[in-house]
């Protein structure tokens, strides 16, 4: 049935618990996963060019880290349910866009992600990074609450 399936994590309770559902449906199923995080880019803004240029490479290195972190834990996870992982993180302003990106190139046939993340109360239903994956994608999404 399903063989690679992709875990997109942002940190949250609410994408961890669908990241061990992932590892467990792959575990069950003999699959492997690929574990993937998107870091939005630095906001610009024009008014105030000079902090910014001093603060942006604060936080690529900070989310780089949280995004080294975040896949660490996926990683540590799967492990430890004896379910092979890969993982990348990618900086994108779109990130559905990334998401359906990294489903295609690493050829998963699965997208397990949680109803919404960090940005949870733009929508009420589904969060509108999973819904945009969900209309976007051309595999299936198991959505997780």
């Amino acid at each position: 049935m399903f063989k690679h399936i992709l875990l997109p994590v942002d940190g949250s309770e609410l994408s961890l618990r669908a990241v061990d559902t992932g590892i467990e449906l792959a575990a069950r199923l003999g699959a492997s996963v690929y574990a993937f995080h998107v870091i939005a880019p630095f906001p610009a803004s024009i008014y105030f060019a000079e902090i910014i240029q001093a603060n942006e490479p604060t936080y690529t290195s900070e989310a780089i880290a949280n995004a080294e972190k975040y896949l660490a834990d996926v990683s540590q996870r799967a492990q430890a349910a004896g379910v092979p992982c890969e993982s990348s993180h990618e900086t994108d302003a779109r990130p559905y866009a990334a998401i359906v990106g990294a489903a295609r190139k690493q050829q998963c046939d699965l997208i397990v992600m949680a109803s919404h993340g960090w940005r949870g109360f733009d929508r009420l239903l589904l969060g509108s990074e999973t819904h945009k994956v969900i209309l976007n994608g051309d595999v299936p999404v198991l959505v997780c609450r």
